[in-house]
């Protein structure tokens, strides 16, 4: 897919991850850039070509009005998230019960209202913000984690869903970027931008999984050999 000329919708577009979408986007001469967040007004927009909406993806009804008014979209940037930092079995249910609606209901309510959009369109791309931890979790990091495991799943069952009408379905992992989400982390960081930049190449490559940086290459890697070993580096043993 070439980002010349597309118009692209970004969620949790006012700051980390999102807004370098955003400014990427751009600099790659889209078309057209919607900069969708909870609170438009958090949104600071210095380009004529990027239109603010408000998407909460805890509110149906606002991911259906922008779907309603955006139907010019080719590719969409699934990035809004949450991170309650609870764990699973001492955290708060509701914190848990978040997660998940935000991570995996709330995406999946976006893509399910942009399928036609995109149909409509030619096909585009979605691309979804994983984390490296859809594969592992950490202290602290329980919910996020399997949040993230259950978006992982729904972005390889969305793909089989718009093979038919063209989409590329993408889903990029990273282990920490350094945004307000990750600041209270003591962990190395990877520039937000490029998180943008990999995608991006991605999605004019073809690619389905972008593996941004050597923690998440590291971490899938893992997967194949016995976690024994990996989980007794996360557990300090």
């Amino acid at each position: 897919m070439d980002i010349t000329g597309s118009v692209a919708l970004v969620t949790g577009a006012n700051r980390g991850i999102g807004r370098r979408f955003v400014d990427e986007l751009l600099d790659r001469r889209a078309e057209k850039v919607y900069a969708a967040a909870r609170r438009p007004g958090t949104v600071e927009v210095s380009d004529p070509r990027v239109e603010v909406l408000r998407l909460d993806l805890l509110d149906a009804d606002s991911v259906s009005r922008a779907a309603a008014q955006a139907r010019d979209v080719t590719l969409l940037v699934n990035n809004a998230g949450i991170a309650t930092r609870v764990d699973l079995v001492t955290g708060d249910p509701d914190a848990i019960r978040l997660e998940l609606d935000t991570h995996f209901f709330g995406t999946l309510g976006v893509i399910r209202a942009f399928t036609p959009v995109l149909a409509a369109n030619g096909g585009g791309a979605v691309v979804n913000v994983l984390s490296a931890l859809s594969w592992f979790t950490t202290a602290g990091a329980g919910a996020y984690a399997v949040a993230k495991a259950a978006a992982w799943s729904m972005t390889n069952g969305v793909r089989l869903d718009l093979a038919g009408q063209g989409t590329l379905v993408q889903g990029v992992h990273l282990g920490a970027a350094d945004t307000d989400m990750m600041a209270g982390y003591d962990v190395p960081k990877i520039d937000p931008v490029d998180v943008a930049r990999a995608s991006l190449d991605g999605v004019a490559s073809g690619a389905i999984e972008v593996l941004v940086d050597d923690a998440s290459r590291f971490v899938k890697a893992s997967l194949a050999q016995d976690p024994a070993g990996f989980y007794a580096q996360v557990l300090g043993a």
